[in-house]
């Protein structure tokens, strides 16, 4: 397994100080989300400071652009970063798309297979290999001048992941995509139970071998040789966690593991603005299934033996803010990252 730091886009001072140090520790990547920044001005920079980095968008919101812009943007990236560019999208949810962004948020599942096939429709007409003819129920687009095709490059194999956690966009993912980015709030039960049965599904349906569908697993880890060195990073993994699960969608991954009820509590305090009191309803037990909190000297082989064999690189959710915070942890996070990837397959 590869290990990866998810990191939201910053300035390009920060994400470029960030990006050295997590390739001088032996990180193989970043994972940048989208939330008040774009993404990729934010992979640019990386790419630049550390070049032998993989990068990826851990996700960008697809309905807002249309997937000419992002399949033209993907295409750009993969030239610069000489192929460590992987394209990762994600639907969000109706509120933030149909009152922050502006756009339509029907059917999302449908759209979003639509979407994916019109982007690699797209790249098929930029390497050549026939007109641009994408008819499809949400997205047409068959206008490709040659002013408007961008340049061929050695690295035009572009890999496209999409965020899944119900079990539609699970199936669609098995369909159509070629990887997928799992929730942050998941656990093993869910990985197993849930997530793998559904996309074999999908992959069945398209003909495809459920083997070639790469899992890319946020994880929640919680490194530290003491409770006070924990606590920081730890009470960070309960606001998340509490935050995540406050969406009732999501209410399954506590009701699963017999949490019932916990969501409906959740959002009822979000609700309230109650921070504090959402943070207090993650147990110890929660944890346990959502995060990995150990000593430094056990993370390694915590994360080996709860994803081997099932993600393909590990996104470690809380380093860059743990480097952040204290800079001197960014070694033991490398030495947990170069573990990992140099353990045998399982």
């Amino acid at each position: 397994m590869n290990v990866d730091v998810m990191t939201d886009p910053a300035g390009w001072g920060d994400v470029q100080r960030l990006a050295r140090a997590v390739e001088k520790a032996g990180f193989a990547g970043l994972v940048f989300t989208e939330m008040s920044r774009t993404p990729w001005l934010s992979v640019a920079a990386a790419h630049e400071a550390a070049p032998l980095l993989h990068l990826s968008t851990g996700v960008a919101v697809a309905f807002p652009r249309s997937p000419m812009v992002t399949a033209q943007t993907a295409w750009e990236l993969a030239e610069l970063t000489g192929g460590r560019f992987r394209l990762g999208l994600g639907s969000q949810v109706r509120a933030h798309i149909e009152r922050r962004y502006g756009v339509a948020f029907d059917h999302p599942v449908a759209r979003m297979v639509d979407y994916v096939t019109a982007v690699r429709d797209c790249w098929a007409a930029f390497r050549g290999e026939g007109k641009l003819d994408h008819f499809g129920p949400y997205y047409r687009m068959s206008l490709l001048p040659p002013i408007g095709r961008p340049r061929r490059h050695a690295h035009e194999d572009l890999k496209l992941d999409i965020a899944a956690v119900g079990a539609a966009m699970a199936r669609a993912a098995g369909e159509v995509a070629d990887g997928v980015h799992v929730h942050p709030l998941h656990s093993l039960p869910y990985l197993r139970e849930r997530l793998l049965p559904t996309l074999a599904e999908g992959a069945a349906k398209a003909g495809r071998d459920p083997a070639e569908i790469e899992l890319l697993v946020p994880v929640t880890a919680v490194p530290g040789d003491t409770p006070e060195e924990r606590a920081p990073i730890l009470q960070r993994a309960r606001s998340q966690i509490a935050f995540y699960g406050s969406t009732k969608n999501y209410a399954f991954q506590f009701d699963d593991l017999g949490f019932e009820g916990t969501s409906a509590r959740l959002n009822e305090r979000i609700k309230a603005g109650d921070a504090a009191g959402m943070a207090e309803l993650i147990t110890d037990e929660m944890l346990e299934h959502f995060a990995v909190v150990c000593p430094w000297d056990e993370l390694a082989d915590r994360l080996i033996a709860r994803y081997g064999g099932i993600a393909s690189r590990l996104v470690l959710y809380t380093a860059a803010e743990s480097i952040t915070r204290n800079p001197g942890t960014v070694g033991r996070w490398g030495e947990v990252a170069r573990a990992v990837a140099a353990a045998r397959p399982l």
